[in-house]
């Protein structure tokens, strides 16, 4: 597959995966609730729309990019954690830290495997290492903060507030839902306009020319 090929099939999974994303982050960026529950239900909204986009592009644009089975893994993992997030809207802060985890994590890997394993194959690989690691890097930070965190502390009108885990894990979800939906758009139209490297098919092209010579 050439690379102006690659792009038109590749170009509207990336706006796809940004919808929900988006969605993630004005929720939370406009709600005042950053209780578990919320978060709960923000990520399982999130991961229901989110997985079903990622497998559903998958099996319908990326027939020729060699990680196709992988991404739609991920789509499923993703939504997956989604629905348990709905059902388990109820489990606080440990859940919460549970499932955007272990969401973060093994879709974070999944990911960068698919960026690695497309490298110099698929103009896709690029963005997903980004995003992968992106998701890995928001794995770890969740795991740094401890679940039991509260902190109170007295804002400019004089009104004493806590920072807990809770607010704190929800208002991270708003910032990775805010990163990953600014890059997939513009990973999405630097594919559709043909910004991206051609580098990124050139070695295997040049690879076959050479065999043929």
């Amino acid at each position: 597959m050439t690379n102006s090929a690659q792009r038109a099939a590749y170009w509207p999974v990336p706006i796809v995966r940004a919808i929900p994303a988006a969605g993630l982050a004005l929720l939370i960026t406009f709600s005042a609730d950053h209780s578990a529950r919320f978060g709960l239900l923000a990520f399982g909204g999130f991961g229901v729309l989110s997985g079903l986009a990622i497998a559903g592009m998958a099996w319908l644009r990326l027939r020729g990019s060699r990680v196709r089975s992988f991404m739609i893994a991920q789509g499923l993992i993703t939504l997956v954690a989604g629905v348990l997030a709905l059902c388990l809207n109820g489990g606080g802060v440990r859940v919460l830290f549970l499932l955007v985890t272990a969401f973060a994590a093994i879709t974070g890997f999944l990911e960068l495997y698919s960026g690695l394993r497309a490298r110099h194959r698929f103009v896709a690989s690029v963005d997903w290492l980004t995003v992968g690691g992106l998701t890995v890097v928001a794995a770890v930070v969740f795991l740094l903060i401890p679940p039991g965190y509260s902190q109170s502390y007295t804002g400019p009108d004089h009104v004493t507030r806590v920072l807990d885990a809770a607010v704190t894990v929800v208002g991270l979800l708003g910032v990775y839902g805010a990163i990953s939906a600014v890059y997939l758009v513009i990973a999405g139209l630097s594919a559709k306009w043909g910004t991206q490297s051609a580098r990124v098919v050139a070695p295997a092209t040049s690879a076959e020319s050479e065999t043929r010579s």
